[in-house]
């Protein structure tokens, strides 16, 4: 019988099958011979000490057992063809796994996406890189699925009890991920390889009953007193349904202003915001792994830092390794910046958020907003920053060292931010609370990161869509909106989920409370 075996070894011996057997025969007191295959089932990196080492559970197949390597899932869907339809809100992780579900469930799921399927969703950024043209409706954040197919596909959650984890990265690799998503500590599937994954969950969608639209921009709510009848579109078509999934992601602002015109209940949500950082990445290498040059064997590295500073957190957000900083406006007249990473992480520049957490009192001077307020108070950063940079999507820049010492930057290099940058002081972008926080906790991280403070570094500003300005408030039973029967606020952009996993696993929750209020048995 296979067995398994945890163990510790050096970078090259992780990458080396023939090594790797050699250390779990020594391990067993087995002969290397004995030995036929050596499955890695979880692996870390643990840098904390002067030799970096890797962290392996490993399945252990002796010479003579039948050796499975190859993981497959079932998929256990149904055709939906004659199912009566739930409408689903957005086809970003929350709206199409809530698809999925439905197809295992015997649910006819309807999705509307208001953006481009994802191979014309790269003309329109193509258009905002090159001509600093910004399509509301197809972006960064909208279009075919959602923010994360072009802003890195990175896996890791810590919502482990949200729900199963592992049964959402099955789901991936079933259509097309990397089984290395399976097995590693941070999985990771990259903006190059996400776009076919996609269109392998909508063709399955499409295949077995369901529809995804495209173009669809939902701008009502059909409502009969308290209970959802449907939706209608902007070209005026409305759909039927006596369930709405609404999975429209952290940017969706005319969502949130029509919940708030139709006093539909939502709520001010606290989020954090800061600026985007860009290192060498050969610099973040020496500092996390210890040495001068990381060498074949490991990847380049990522890094997490979280301080208190004036009573507030201020901490690292979506960190990219090998990545490069892209332009995420939603709206013309706005500057916002996001990271991403191919799947092999290969970019010369390494780049994360770094984030001041926000409170409700920060945002009183846009109370007349009522739960809208963090929404304005966001909006008004992003034109500031436009405005600051020429009313472009050239984004406000300066050199690290320069922003915590209040100085100018003269001159600012070439970054991996295509559009161009701009040199600001970056206080004029922020209010003053904020920029006394970042300069602050920039030292701070200088002092835990020899090396990390440096200008050689380059701050791009603003980063301010980490998580939704409001909440959309659900019963935590049912699900359902706390004042409209059959609306199922989900995902990121409801305020219940913060990244592709999670707003995964919340949109298949939400279909599984469709289906108990319908009295279809989960299976």
């Amino acid at each position: 019988m296979p067995f398994e075996l945890s163990l510790q070894v050096s970078p090259e011996v992780a990458e080396n099958e023939v090594l790797l057997k050699q250390a779990v025969s020594r391990l067993v007191s087995v002969p290397t011979a004995g030995i036929a295959t050596v499955l890695p089932l979880k692996r870390s990196i643990d840098a904390r000490q002067r030799l970096v080492k890797i962290n392996l559970k490993v399945l252990v197949f002796e010479t003579g057992e039948l050796v499975h390597t190859t993981p497959s899932f079932d998929l256990p869907f149904k055709n939906v063809t004659q199912s009566e339809p739930v409408v689903i809100v957005g086809a970003g992780p929350a709206g199409l796994f809530a698809a999925l579900r439905c197809l295992e469930l015997g649910i006819k799921p309807i999705v509307l996406e208001r953006g481009k399927d994802v191979r014309g969703r790269r003309r329109d950024l193509k258009a905002i890189n090159q001509q600093h043209v910004v399509n509301e409706n197809s972006n960064y954040c909208f279009g075919e699925g959602g923010a994360g197919t072009y802003s890195d596909g990175k896996l890791y959650t810590r919502s482990k009890k949200r729900g199963d984890i592992d049964r959402i990265l099955q789901r991936l690799v079933a259509f097309g991920a990397h089984p290395d998503i399976l097995v590693d500590a941070h999985p990771h599937i990259g903006t190059n390889k996400l776009p076919q994954l996609i269109e392998a969950i909508r063709e399955k969608i499409r295949e077995l009953g369901g529809e995804v639209r495209f173009d669809s921009q939902v701008t009502d709510f059909v409502l009969s007193g308290n209970q959802i009848k449907g939706v209608t579109l902007q070209q005026g078509e409305t759909i039927q349904a006596r369930a709405v999934i609404l999975a429209t992601g952290h940017s969706a602002r005319d969502i949130f202003a029509l919940l708030h015109h139709k006093k539909i209940a939502i709520e001010l949500k606290p989020f954090a915001l800061g600026v985007r950082i860009e290192h060498p990445q050969t610099l973040i290498d020496q500092i996390q792994y210890h040495c001068a040059e990381r060498g074949p064997y490991l990847p380049p590295a990522p890094y997490s830092i979280v301080k208190q500073v004036q009573g507030r957190g201020m901490y690292s957000f979506c960190m990219c390794p090998g990545g490069v900083i892209a332009p995420c406006a939603t709206a013309p007249g706005e500057v916002v910046t996001n990271g991403w990473s191919p799947s092999k992480r290969d970019q010369a520049t390494s780049n994360s958020g770094i984030v001041v957490e926000l409170k409700p009192e920060d945002f009183k001077s846009y109370h007349k907003f009522g739960p809208l307020a963090g929404m304005y108070f966001q909006q008004h950063i992003e034109q500031t920053a436009w405005k600051l940079a020429g009313e472009t999507q050239r984004v406000p820049a300066q050199r690290m060292v320069d922003f915590t010492q209040k100085q100018q930057s003269t001159s600012i290099p070439a970054t991996s931010y295509v559009p161009g940058t701009t040199a600001v002081e970056l206080g004029k972008v922020f209010p003053e609370f904020i920029t006394s926080i970042l300069r602050e906790g920039f030292v701070a991280f200088g002092k835990s990161m020899r090396g990390y403070l440096t200008n050689e570094a380059i701050l791009h500003a603003p980063e301010s869509r980490t998580s939704s300005p409001v909440r959309i408030p659900r019963d935590p039973i049912t699900l359902e909106h706390i004042q409209i029967k059959g609306l199922y606020p989900c995902g990121e952009g409801a305020g219940f989920a913060g990244g592709i996993v999670s707003a995964a696993i919340d949109g298949e929750k939400c279909i599984e409370k469709v289906a108990q209020e319908w009295g279809i048995s989960i299976i």
